[in-house]
């Protein structure tokens, strides 16, 4: 028994805890149902509305109030009637007697516009002529219709105009169901109004000598200085002062109180609730300086009973109003998890259409018809034989031995020609002879399988084109899926758990004196490193790309560099920098060209583009022919080839997708060539696509490699293979790329290649720029200045990349650690 108490306690205490969670939200609830479904929160309202007076005559509260009530809740709107009318009543009979003319007014206005579409717009001006239009009556009786009672009542009617604007904006923000995010700098400001306009309806009401409405404004004042901070702090403070200081003029200096406390406590939100609570006593005793000395102790008293009320506040109430409250870490923490949300719902519908394209291009591959080859082939023999015999043996007196009796034999022997004529040849003699001491009608068989070959070959090539066809669509598919399915990825970049290197990144820092406020570690895969860090530097003389930069280098065993910084243009502000993986190589480009003739439209295009992920691409393309025409069609390639890689399609697929394209176009005989070369930043490594261009060189050193390839210019058919030269390039390497215009251009040249390689030997230089300025100047030297044709040179070296500071080691100890 002994033993078994202490078990029993953690059970009691969770049953305990339990029972009371369930009391706590069967009373929340129980509040919520009575409050806003049953709607007495607004009857509430509507009762202190109606007692609420300014500058001692006017109130333009209830019918405001009322009118909104009437439009947002019409269902609530009786019984509202009824409780501003009491509370009007317990005020003075008079009071109560304008009230309910107001009313009826107003009744009768808003029945007439009911039907109509503007009723928003115009109900403005129905609350303005439902209390001006009472208050004359009144006025009138008393024969008191001055020059003042005038000024009075169109205050009164505009005020009432006002808020009725003012309430339809506060009215919503009541209900349980919000589901806006975040409350506008406007809706909190008319918020404000409408709390002070009720607590206006608690003036004379004290406890203890403590005026309700004091109370519940300071209890405000605090509440939402802690939320909120100084700014929120000091609005509601200078509004809600402002309200009450109308409704008792002797009061105009709680106006100063409140504004001055808000800001104080917003000031001291850090401390927490007593650094708050503090902020407002103190803001009482400077203020009660100026008042009466008879003043001071209700007022401390209105204070304190305000400060017991803000620390009973549960927790709970204060986090659910922060996420309203924008700049709060409760709205961060909101906005950032309706963030979250949102991308993983568009990350999920990019893999969505990702698998979508996957299965499109799976549906359109040849896999697995290229399974089916034996079937398909002994199914289009049988199909060519049967149109054949169709042809010559169905009027055969001997069909009946050739096809019944003798089937195999038949079937193959006249398969083997039909082997043989569709190879484009003539049977042999053997097979020949083997089929005439067969055939009686041998020679009308073969005039009839010659026939038939040419449609078989015919069938057969389309067939293949066709096959040729789905596989080129199958690739695109399946790029676009690649590329959607990368994105979506990139979408779901989250911050990942590296703890170990963290501690020596957060380690070697802090004994550098750098003060990191935030370090995130999104990946550290070799090559695609990213960091992202937010420090604190009283003045920042780049201390990233000089010193963090080198240890991060030296503790992830990689070059790294920052790829991004954001510094504050404040002393002690904070800085945000993203750091990265260096390239391993890096090129330096020179470009050449000359337009035919020294024009100035040339009809060859280039392009130096940077594909990410650490690749560079290098394109020339030559339009057929000079002059603009050219001009605009090798530009449409170069525009086509670099918006389709930068999606991250690959190379091949990209370039039989523009071939496609331009040979679907109208123009005739408008074709153009391609040369591209992609280079590989991580390693070197350079892929060529030479689709009609000329060949390149690449120098490495008194070496020179030649690199070609043949395929058709783009645009003159729809299928065709691209053949892919792949080369490694290494440090200090010059890639030269050139158009035909250059290949062709020397002249009394007998071998063009043995004198470029030679000219490209003999460079005393391995400046890029200078390079291509002096190959085409070469060039045109050999023709005397004339240019016969348009002519460009792309120069690129590839370099080592070295960074401009070296890794700095970091302490043993941190190491260690």
């Amino acid at each position: 028994m002994i033993n078994s108490v202490p078990e029993l306690k953690p059970a009691a205490r969770d049953m305990h805890d339990r029972l009371l969670d369930k009391f706590r939200i069967k009373i929340t609830s129980a509040l919520k149902t009575m409050l806003f479904e049953k709607g007495w929160l607004f009857y509430i309202v509507g009762f202190l509305l109606g007692r609420a007076i300014i500058l001692s005559v006017v109130s333009p509260f209830a019918i405001a109030f009322l009118a909104t009530i009437w439009f947002i809740q019409r269902e609530k709107a009786a019984k509202v009637m009824l409780f501003a009318l009491c509370g009007a009543l317990s005020y003075s009979l008079v009071h109560g007697a304008f009230i309910a003319l107001a009313t009826i007014v107003f009744l009768f206005m808003a029945g007439l516009v009911k039907q109509t579409q503007k009723q928003q717009v115009l109900m403005p001006l129905i609350v303005f002529i439902s209390t001006a239009a009472p208050r004359i009556f009144i006025y009138s009786i008393r024969d008191q219709l001055s020059s003042y009672e005038w000024m009075l009542l169109l205050v009164e009617g505009v005020l009432g105009a006002v808020l009725v604007l003012i309430f339809m904006q506060s009215i919503p923000l009541l209900s349980p169901q919000r589901y806006k995010p975040a409350l506008k700098n406007e809706e909190i400001v008319c918020m404000i109004i409408l709390i002070a306009s009720i607590l206006t309806g608690t003036i004379g009401w004290e406890v203890y000598n403590a005026s309700i409405e004091q109370i519940f404004s300071r209890y405000f004042v605090l509440l939402l200085s802690f939320v909120g901070g100084a700014a929120i702090g000091s609005t509601v403070g200078v509004v809600a002062g402002l309200i009450l200081s109308l409704a008792n003029v002797a009061n105009l200096y709680q106006m100063s109180l409140l504004a001055f406390s808000g800001l104080l406590g917003g000031l001291l939100k850090e401390g927490g609730k007593p650094g708050v609570s503090a902020g407002l006593l103190v803001g009482t005793f400077l203020v009660a300086i100026y008042a009466d000395v008879a003043a001071v102790v209700p007022s401390l008293m209105e204070t304190l009973m305000a400060i017991i009320l803000f620390l009973l506040t549960p927790a709970s109430l204060i986090k659910k109003l922060s996420r309203y409250i924008p700049g709060t870490e409760e709205y961060t923490n909101e906005q950032e998890q309706y963030l979250q949300k949102v991308r993983n719902v568009t990350a999920k519908r990019v893999e969505q259409f990702s698998d979508v394209f996957e299965a499109l291009s799976k549906s359109f591959s040849a896999a697995e018809e290229s399974k089916e080859d034996d079937i398909d082939d002994r199914r289009d023999t049988d199909y060519f034989l049967s149109q054949v015999t169709e042809k010559t043996c169905q009027s055969c007196f001997m069909k009946e031995r050739c096809w019944q009796q003798q089937f195999d034999k038949t079937y193959t022997l006249m398969e083997h020609l039909k082997d043989d004529l569709a190879d484009g040849k003539e049977p042999d003699r053997k097979s020949m002879y083997s089929f005439e001491n067969h055939c009686v009608k041998s020679k009308k068989v073969l005039d009839a399988m010659k026939e038939e070959a040419s449609f078989f070959e015919a069938n057969k090539q389309l067939k293949k084109q066709v096959l040729e066809s789905k596989q080129f669509v199958a690739d695109q598919l399946q790029g676009v899926s690649d590329v959607m399915d990368d994105f979506a990825n990139e979408i779901l970049k989250e911050r990942k758990h590296h703890e170990k290197q963290e501690m020596q990144i957060m380690n070697a820092l802090q004994n550098m004196g750098i003060e990191v406020e935030k370090l995130d570690i999104y990946g550290l895969e070799k090559g695609n490193i990213d960091i992202e860090m937010t420090l604190s530097f009283y003045d920042y003389h780049g201390e990233g790309p000089k010193l963090i930069a080198p240890v991060l280098s030296d503790i992830l065993n990689e070059m790294i560099v920052v790829k991004k910084e954001e510094v504050s243009p404040f002393p002690n502000g904070y800085c945000q920098l993203v750091f990265g993986s260096a390239k391993e190589y890096v090129v330096e480009t020179g470009i050449a060209n000359a337009a035919k003739g020294g024009g100035l439209v040339s009809g060859d295009s280039y392009r130096t583009i940077e594909l990410g992920e650490g690749k560079h691409a290098l394109a020339i393309s030559d339009g057929m022919g000079n002059g603009q025409r050219a001009n605009e069609e090798s530009e449409e390639t170069l525009r086509l080839l670099q918006q389709i890689l930068q999606t991250g399609i690959p190379e091949k697929v990209a370039i039989k997708s523009i071939n496609s394209i331009l040979s679907l176009r109208t123009r005739d005989e408008m074709y153009a060539t391609l040369d591209l070369a992609v280079v590989n930043l991580h390693n070197a490594f350079v892929r060529f696509l030479k689709i009609g261009s000329a060949p390149s060189f690449i120098k490495r050193g008194e070496e020179i490699i030649k690199v070609e390839s043949s395929n058709l210019p783009m645009g003159i058919i729809q299928e065709f293979d691209v053949d892919i030269v792949g080369e490694q390039l290494k440090s200090e390497d010059i890639l030269i790329m050139m158009s035909d215009g250059i290949l062709d251009g020397p002249k009394h040249i007998e071998d063009t290649d043995v004198w470029l390689k030679r000219k490209i030997r003999e460079l005393k230089t391995d400046d890029a720029q200078e390079i291509a300025d002096l190959l085409l100047e070469e060039v045109v030297r050999t023709r005397s200045g004339a240019i016969e044709d348009d002519m460009t040179v792309v120069v690129t070296k590839v370099e080592k990349n070295a960074p401009q500071w070296a890794s700095i080691p970091i302490y043993s100890d941190v190491q260690a650690q």
